[in-house]
């Protein structure tokens, strides 16, 4: 049966085992998700909770893995493989299910149609779970929009609404937002920047897997290269994938302090533990956005309006993010040919530097 609103309290969950959650998704989506693992773990503080996600071909262990890992939020994970029809597939993650046996499935999913909702939730009930909480319905079906503000809520909010049968949580609070880093995560940032020494320092991750999504090298270059010449004290570190080493490396050729490019060298959570000495961030909408937010870094922004204005924002409010309205807002393309990328291609590196100053001025307020 449902959980009804208000009914669970954080004493009332004890009793639970065991824990199914249910979260498709990249590093960004998973960090974004952090409150509600966060939530999901002081709820059932004595359960086993086991994560079913999508898992990459050919690997071991969801994106996901890269972010909950060592964190102690979740203990081991599922594959599910997204959009399968294999009837001997869905057999097995049923099999897989019914031997874990879960007390409780918690639904952390994305914005689906109604049918796909319906066909989850009689997937999970035949897999013989009593109890599933955070289904969307009602208000939580969509995310709200704030007139005064003219912005969309974020879809780390929404997700907690969705949860509010368990608990109430404030999705602002950053301690929700905490990877737990280990000791030797934050050792390992420490050495990876001993070479820039005690200066400060501006992290930028200028790469995307999405074309819609990428500003442009020459761009980040020439913006690099006019930060460098308004704060030459400062240090950079480029953060990203091994596969965004080369247009990092072209970006910061501009830059004329001190400079070290750990792109490939990190695992997002050693990225995480390196963004967070940072004074600012700079790069797309990206799971390194929210890493660096989760950690009440800056962040300036060149947004491509591929969706909702606020649902992908970064927690928090001394980021400058550049968002751009135009006719073909929330086209949700990840390739976009035919308009020529008019959004973000319209934002120019002197409202990226602009944007850049004012974040740190802002941050530099709150020190």
């Amino acid at each position: 049966m449902f959980a009804p609103p208000g009914r669970s309290t954080l004493q009332s969950e004890s009793s639970v085992r065991k824990v199914l959650i249910y979260r498709l998704g990249s590093l960004g989506d998973t960090v974004v998700a952090m409150p509600c693992f966060h939530l999901i773990a002081r709820v059932f503080p004595h359960a086993k909770r086991m994560l079913l996600s999508n898992f990459p071909i050919h690997a071991k262990a969801p994106a996901s893995a890269a972010v909950l890992d060592e964190s102690g939020l979740v203990h081991g994970y599922m594959r599910y493989t997204v959009g399968t029809r294999s009837f001997r597939e869905l057999l097995q993650l049923m099999w897989e299910i019914r031997r874990f046996g879960p007390d409780v499935l918690v639904y952390v999913m994305p914005l689906r149609g109604e049918k796909a909702v319906k066909r989850d939730a009689l997937f999970f009930r035949l897999c013989g779970i009593p109890r599933i909480v955070g289904l969307p319905e009602g208000d939580t079906t969509s995310n709200k929009f704030d007139p005064k503000t003219g912005l969309w809520e974020r879809e780390a909010s929404r997700l907690l609404r969705c949860l509010r049968s368990l608990a109430d949580e404030d999705v602002t609070d950053l301690r929700n937002w905490d990877l737990r880093l280990t000791d030797a995560e934050t050792d390992k940032a420490k050495s990876m920047l001993a070479l820039l020494g005690d200066r400060p320092l501006i992290a930028c991750g200028p790469g995307t897997k999405m074309q819609s999504k990428d500003w442009g090298a020459e761009k980040w270059r020439e913006l690099l290269g006019k930060l460098s010449a308004e704060f030459p004290q400062y240090g950079l570190m480029l953060i990203g994938a091994k596969e965004d080493n080369a247009v990092s490396e072209f970006a910061a050729t501009a830059w004329r302090g001190p400079k070290v490019n750990l792109c490939g060298a990190l695992t997002p959570r050693e990225s995480a533990a390196v963004i967070r000495h940072a004074r600012l961030f700079l790069g797309p909408d990206s799971g390194p956005m929210h890493l660096a937010a989760a950690y009440n870094v800056p962040c300036a922004i060149p947004f491509a309006s591929v969706d909702l204005r606020g649902r992908w924002f970064p927690i928090g409010e001394a980021h400058q993010l550049i968002y751009r309205d135009v006719a073909c807002s929330n086209c949700r393309l990840q390739v976009c040919v035919e308009r020529a990328k008019v959004c973000i291609n319209s934002i120019t590196v002197d409202e990226m530097l602009q944007a850049a100053i004012q974040a740190m001025v802002q941050k530099e307020r709150c020190w």
